[in-house]
């Protein structure tokens, strides 16, 4: 996901050439008669001093008649008439153009000739170019933070088990609260497999945060922060980011991308939207379709924002996509199909791991992959090949043969997914499961089922 090329030199090659002088022969002609003074060539040198006594004249009358005006402020009064009333244009057009007094590079606009005051046509063709845009980002960077994931993992030595801890490092978006909480949107692999979330403020501070919603598919989470943990300096420092519209984006309209790019702080670059509506397919084969820019997504700067000149989220950067594979090009979820996602997840309940009864199913399954699904006809998800007698699944009607798409409204398209989530759910607590069940046609048709969690027997 996360490149650098050499380049080659050439080298010029120098050739000299040379040139053999022609042989020198001797060439004697017979002594010509010396010409006529006078006659045509007198009358020629006249013609050529009177044009060249014109020009001079010509040349000294401008010079005087030029100095006259200026001197009496002829020409400055034009001018000045002139640069007012250009100037005017110039505001008028980036009032319209940028609002608020922002500047954007490349906004061009042109309207009908007018004519000055002294008669002089004006093209009002303005283009305003900058890279400046400390005032946006001064502005949008309380909204933005990073993120840390610990996570545990196993591995065999020798037969034997063991286990290592990592830390891995994401962005994220402020984007709003609850009565209770403070709720941050990130990627769903910025928080994959987290054993501890951490959240790094604009000013530092560090404050550990819990997994509230996820949607595997889109890579979209949010995570909560409890108010109550939050002190009253960071409560000063931060902001809720302002989400644009991504639907109304155009070709080569500039945008900036913040984030905590390699993982050692926040980080700006700028570029334009170099692609709309790009569809792309990943590498565990799921397909979505993205906003292309060239500017810079590293590492690190997954979760974060893509934002427009205003300082409004118009999109959520993915290093997942591409990463080291591609040069010059990130790729952003639009934040027009983001923004419900998040609303759903942000309305979810926040869980924390349970230590003791964690929840039961009690089914034995399968993960559909996508190349079993375009094989068999069926869809990606989980299939139950056994129901286990006494159980949860059978208690509320899990046949063999259904294939589980959701768990309590959480996309789940393998058995680690599906355990994933199980560590939140407490026995005798009832979910909703998602499932798709073939008709009698052939057809699978998507069912929910609710379910009574039960508790896991003993090994």
């Amino acid at each position: 996901m996360y490149e650098n090329d050499n380049m080659n030199s050439e080298q010029n090659n120098v050739y000299q050439t040379s040139q053999t002088m022609p042989e020198m022969r001797l060439n004697i002609q017979p002594p010509q008669k010396p010409k006529k003074q006078g006659g045509a060539g007198k009358y020629f040198k006249k013609l050529l001093a009177s044009i060249s006594f014109g020009l001079c004249f010509g040349l000294f009358t401008g010079l005087g008649l030029y100095a006259v005006c200026e001197g009496t402020g002829v020409l400055e009064n034009i001018s000045r008439a002139d640069e007012d009333e250009i100037r005017q244009v110039v505001e008028e057009a980036l009032d319209d153009q940028v609002g608020k007094g922002w500047l954007s590079s490349g906004i061009e606009t042109e309207k009908p000739n007018v004519q000055s005051s002294s008669g002089i046509d004006v093209t009002q063709t303005i283009t305003a170019i900058t890279s400046d845009v400390s005032e946006v980002v001064e502005e949008v960077m309380p909204a933005m933070v990073s993120i840390k994931n610990e996570y545990v993992q196993q591995y065999s030595y020798f037969g034997k088990p063991m286990s290592q801890t990592y830390t891995s490092s994401g962005s994220g978006i402020i984007v709003g609260e609850n009565d209770t909480e403070l709720l941050i949107a990130t990627n769903h692999h910025v928080i994959e497999d987290a054993d501890k979330l951490t959240v790094v403020f604009i000013d530092g501070s560090e404050i550990e945060a819990v997994w509230k919603g996820s949607d595997s598919e889109m890579d979209l989470a949010v995570i909560a922060i409890p108010l109550a943990n939050l002190t009253d300096e960071v409560k000063g420092a931060i902001s809720i980011a302002k989400l644009g519209d991504s639907d109304s984006l155009q070709l080569g309209q500039p945008v900036i991308a913040i984030g905590n790019a390699l993982g050692i702080g926040q980080s700006v670059s700028g570029g334009y939207v170099s692609a709309l509506n790009r569809e792309l397919t990943m590498s565990d084969g799921s397909k979505g379709t993205f906003i292309q820019t060239d500017a810079a997504i590293n590492q690190g700067n997954s979760g974060g924002a893509l934002l427009n000149i205003k300082g409004e989220v118009i999109g959520i950067n993915s290093n997942k996509i591409g990463g080291e594979l591609v040069e010059g090009m990130g790729f952003a979820i639009p934040i027009s199909a983001a923004q419900p996602i998040l609303e759903e997840l942000m309305a979810k309940v926040t869980r924390t791991e349970v230590a003791d009864q964690q929840g039961y199913i009690g089914i034995r399954l399968q993960t559909v992959t996508r190349e079993d699904a375009q094989r068999y006809g069926m869809t990606t998800g989980i299939y139950v090949y056994e129901v286990l007698e006494d159980s949860a699944a059978s208690r509320a009607g899990l046949l063999h043969g259904d294939i589980i798409t959701k768990f309590d409204g959480t996309r789940v398209e393998s058995n680690e997914e599906l355990q994933e989530l199980l560590v939140y759910y407490n026995v005798e607590e009832t979910v909703e499961l998602t499932i798709m069940r073939r008709n009698q046609l052939g057809k699978y048709e998507e069912m929910k089922l609710p379910i009574t969690l039960g508790e896991k027997p003993a090994e």
